[in-house]
């Protein structure tokens, strides 16, 4: 079965890698992360059950958002860090208790190899895949800190173009929580720029405890947005390539404006634990 993913097969008999780095310049303060960069599922594991047309959907990963991501990394210098396995193995943008962990019912698309899931299958797919890649976040956050740095956390998502037969009208959006530091620029710059419609924490909410921005940017007190793309924007490189461009020349005027600068500089807290813990729809 030939999958269509954003990132290459292992070699025969090579141990599964359950994550990417593209390493930016030390001095550079951003850090953006792609959860659901690719489509993949360990050798181990065959396709879960699924035909090419199912891993090939939504459900699978998130189409286009990998490709944009590296391309963003390139022209601002910023390292990025994809995992390397399908959102249907394991959801690294859950929390490690969210029931939504690893589905077994997706968009209607049964999934039959995580049908009546052990809890020593679940512990190992969060030790061998979820955690090594939130581990890498951690590490390389510490690493920035360590450099002087305080790290700005971008996450690259897309949605569906349609969802339950209804268009969706927002051509992007941006989701957050608490801290305004860095997404209200974003939705300023966006709207700005392309007069396009742009949710405000919609179709999703930004606030989902234990996903993560909320474990690696809210609980540090570093500046952070979730960007979401929709499909049908991203799915050819054409897009994607306009959409690491118009995401550039957003973030270089957000980093370039003093009253904007100053604010990202710091580690700060945003709310309250009440406020944060509010759960919000599926990203």
């Amino acid at each position: 079965m030939q999958l269509r993913s954003d990132a290459p097969l292992e070699a025969a008999g090579a141990a599964w890698k359950s994550f990417d780095i593209a390493r930016g310049a030390p001095g550079t303060h951003l850090l953006i992360i792609c959860d659901h960069a690719t489509n993949l599922v360990p050798p181990s594991y065959g396709t879960l059950g699924l035909d090419d047309i199912q891993l090939s959907r939504h459900i699978g990963y998130d189409i286009g958002a990998l490709a944009v991501a590296c391309e963003l990394g390139r022209k601002l210098e910023a390292t990025v860090i994809s995992s390397r396995f399908s959102r249907l193995l394991i959801d690294p943008n859950r929390g490690e208790d969210d029931p939504t962990l690893i589905m077994q019912l997706s968009d209607g698309a049964i999934v039959p190899g995580n049908a009546a899931l052990s809890g020593a299958e679940r512990e190992r797919r969060i030790v061998s895949y979820y955690r090594p890649y939130h581990a890498a976040i951690e590490a390389e956050l510490d690493a920035m800190i360590a450099r002087g740095l305080v790290p700005a956390i971008l996450s690259m998502h897309s949605f569906t173009d349609t969802w339950r037969g209804v268009p969706r009208k927002w051509h992007a959006a941006v989701l957050w929580d608490e801290d305004p530091r860095l997404p209200v620029p974003m939705l300023h710059e966006l709207r700005t720029r392309t007069g396009f419609e742009i949710g405000d924490n919609e179709p999703y909410s930004g606030h989902l405890r234990n996903d993560s921005i909320y474990r690696h940017a809210t609980l540090r007190g570093f500046p952070n947005a979730l960007v979401e793309i929709r499909q049908d924007q991203i799915r050819e490189e054409k897009g994607q390539r306009e959409w690491a461009e118009l995401l550039t020349g957003c973030l270089t005027a957000i980093f370039g404006d003093p009253g904007c600068a100053g604010p990202l500089s710091r580690v700060d807290y945003w709310g309250s634990k009440t406020d944060i813990e509010v759960h919000g729809q599926q990203i």
